[in-house]
């Protein structure tokens, strides 16, 4: 046989099945159960980036202008970064984008953290460093959408 057609020897209970599919993505009640979950947390980070992170910022609520003002990056870095956080909660719903978007916000709570802790004295600055956790766990457990992003993208070109 193959190194492809091989059997694979790894136990259900491992993080690949015999397919080679995450444990997150398998047919078993655990993985069930983990799927679920995943995507319930997905969910809640989708409202939390698109209600109370986004929105703040695109009606140009007075704190958020406060702060933008702050940094020197005015209503024009507000909005942008409230239409960035709104697309990644949209895409963190997105089957085929959910690791991307949640790669994409988690680069946004990267600078959100040197911005908290350079400008404002750290302040809130755990806040984006608790975000990167549920973000990385996303981005890792839908990598294989990865590959279906890219197949998409190289069909259309």
């Amino acid at each position: 046989m193959s190194e492809t057609t091989a059997p694979s020897t790894a136990a259900p209970s491992t993080a690949a099945t015999r397919a080679g599919v995450v444990i997150a993505e398998s047919a078993t009640p655990r993985g069930r159960r983990a799927r679920i979950a995943l995507r319930g947390l997905q969910v809640l980070l989708a409202l939390f980036y698109a209600i109370a992170s986004a929105l703040p910022k695109l009606i140009g609520h007075a704190s958020a202008a406060e702060s933008f003002d702050e940094l020197g990056w005015g209503s024009a870095g507000m909005y942008t970064i409230g239409a960035l956080e709104l697309a990644g909660a949209v895409a963190l719903l997105i089957p085929v984008l959910q690791s991307v978007a949640a790669m994409a916000l988690g680069a946004l709570m990267v600078g959100a953290f040197v911005v908290q802790t350079a400008v404002f004295d750290g302040e809130y600055a755990a806040t984006p460093l608790i975000l990167l956790v549920p973000l990385a766990l996303i981005a890792w457990a839908r990598r294989g959408h990865n590959a279906d992003l890219v197949r998409l993208l190289r069909r259309g070109a």
